[in-house]
C-alpha cells in the first residue's frame, strides 16, 4: 500500500516543523518541549523534534492511540476519572512548550463513551487546564496545535486522500514560496480589523438567515489568531460578557465534540443563558454538554472566520473555525486572555455561515460586515 500522505506533503515537512518551531511557538534555548501526535504523524513528529534540538531546546515525544483512549473512557471507573497521573501533571506544570500535532487514526473513537464520563474527566483536568492558560496568557507557556493529514481526517471531510492533502498543504500555506512571511501578511490584516473596528466596539448585532442576536463585548479584548496557538490561523476573537447575549442562532454545520456529530443545532439566549435549544441530530447529547456545570450554557467565545483559502468544511474545528465568511461562537470556557470570567469543563465551538447577501453585523449600530466579509476588509 502506498503511504499516505504523498509526495506533496512529505517532501514539505521539513519546512512544516519550521514553521511551527520557528514562528508558531518560537522555541528558545533551554526550553522543555512536549510534542504530542499518533503514529501516523511520525515523519512529521520526527522532523519536529530534530528542529527543537537543533534550537538547543529539550524535546520529549508522546505517542497517543486512539484505541487506548477509548479503553480508558469504557474501563474507567470514578476513581480512575477523578485521578490526576503524575506525569500529566508534570506537563502541564514543568514544561514550557506543548507541540500537539492533530493525527486522529479514527475520527468517532469515542462516540460510543458516556458523555458524563468525559465531562468527569474535564471536570478533573479543569483546574490543570485553566492554571496553564493562565500563564499561557502572561506569556509563560506556549502551545500550538497543528494538523496532519490521515485517511481518517480525509474520510470525515468527504474528500478524496489526494484533495484532502492538497487542501492541508494549501490551508497550512506550504505552497507559498515564503509561508512565513504569508502568515505575517494574513496577521497584518486580521490586525487591522481588530485596532480599527472591534476594539472600539461595546455591541454587536448579527443579523441574517438563522440569526438574530446581539452581544456585548465592551472592555473585552480580541485576539488575533494568526498561527500561533492554532495552525492554520485565520480567526479574531473574544469572549463576551456573560449576562450579555441575547437572541437566537441556528448553526449551519454539524457541531462535532469529542467524535459525536450534532447537527441543526439552534440556541436561544436570555442574558447571557441558554434557555432553550434543538437539534436534528443529537439532541440527547447537546442535552447533556449545556447541562455539564454553570458556564456550560454561556457562551465564552465570540470570534470571525478570516482564512478565505479554506472554503468548505470538514467537521474538524481546527480548519472550520477558520473559514472565511463564517463566525463561531463556543459555549464554556472562555479564555482568560481575553478577559472572559466563564468557567467550564466543556469548550464547544459551532459555527454559523454569514456569505449570505442578507447576513450583516452591525458594530454600535453601523453597518460593518456583510455577506462574510468586513467592509474594511478589501483595503487591508
Amino acid at each position: 500500500m502506498a503511504s499516505y500522505p504523498g509526495t506533496l506533503f512529505l517532501s514539505a515537512l521539513p519546512k512544516y516543523a519550521s514553521i511551527l518551531t520557528d514562528y508558531s511557538v518560537r522555541v528558545s534555548k533551554g526550553e522543555e518541549v512536549a510534542i504530542r501526535g499518533t503514529v501516523e504523524a511520525l515523519p512529521l513528529l520526527r522532523e519536529i523534534y530534530k528542529a527543537v534540538m537543533l534550537r538547543g531546546a529539550y524535546p520529549t515525544l508522546l505517542i497517543g492511540d486512539d484505541t487506548l483512549l477509548e479503553v480508558f473512557y469504557k474501563h474507567a471507573t470514578e476513581d480512575h476519572l477523578k485521578h490526576v497521573s503524575p506525569v500529566t501533571r508534570v506537563l502541564y506544570e514543568e514544561y514550557d512548550v506543548f507541540i500537539s500535532i492533530l493525527s486522529p487514526t479514527h475520527t468517532k473513537t469515542l462516540v460510543g463513551v458516556d458523555p458524563a464520563k468525559q465531562a468527569l474527566m474535564s471536570q478533573t483536568l479543569r483546574p490543570l487546564n485553566e492554571k496553564f492558560l493562565a500563564e499561557a496568557a502572561k506569556g509563560k507557556k506556549k502551545w500550538t496545535v497543528a494538523p496532519y493529514p490521515t485517511l481518517a481526517m480525509a474520510q470525515e471531510a468527504g474528500m478524496s486522500p489526494g484533495d484532502f492533502e492538497e487542501f492541508v498543504y494549501r490551508a497550512l500555506k506550504l505552497h507559498e514560496e515564503n509561508p512565513v512571511k504569508a502568515w505575517e501578511d494574513q496577521s497584518r490584516r486580521q490586525k487591522r480589523v481588530i485596532e480599527e473596528l472591534l476594539s472600539k466596539a461595546d455591541e454587536l448585532r448579527f443579523t441574517g438567515p438563522g440569526i438574530e442576536l446581539t452581544v456585548k463585548v465592551g472592555g473585552r479584548k480580541w485576539i488575533s489568531d494568526d498561527g500561533h496557538e492554532n495552525m492554520p490561523g485565520g480567526e479574531v476573537f473574544t469572549g463576551p460578557l456573560e449576562d450579555s447575549v441575547e437572541g437566537y442562532v441556528e448553526f449551519d454545520y454539524p457541531a462535532v465534540y469529542r467524535g459525536v456529530e450534532v447537527e441543526g443545532v439552534k440556541l436561544c439566549f436570555k442574558k447571557g443563558e441558554v434557555y432553550e435549544y434543538s437539534a436534528v441530530k443529537g439532541r440527547d447529547f447537546l442535552e447533556k454538554m449545556v447541562k455539564v456545570d454553570e458556564g456550560s450554557s454561556r457562551l465564552g467565545e465570540l470570534a470571525f472566520g478570516l482564512n478565505y483559502s479554506i472554503t468548505r468544511a470538514t467537521k474538524e474545528i481546527l480548519f472550520d473555525e477558520k473559514i472565511g465568511g463564517t463566525v463561531h461562537m463556543a459555549l464554556g470556557a472562555g479564555y482568560p486572555e481575553t478577559g472572559s470570567q466563564n468557567r467550564s469543563a466543556i469548550h464547544w465551538d459551532m459555527i454559523k455561515d454569514m456569505k449570505s447577501p442578507e447576513a450583516k453585523v452591525y458594530v454600535d449600530g453601523d453597518l460593518a460586515y456583510q455577506a462574510g466579509k468586513f467592509l474594511l476588509w478589501n483595503g487591508v
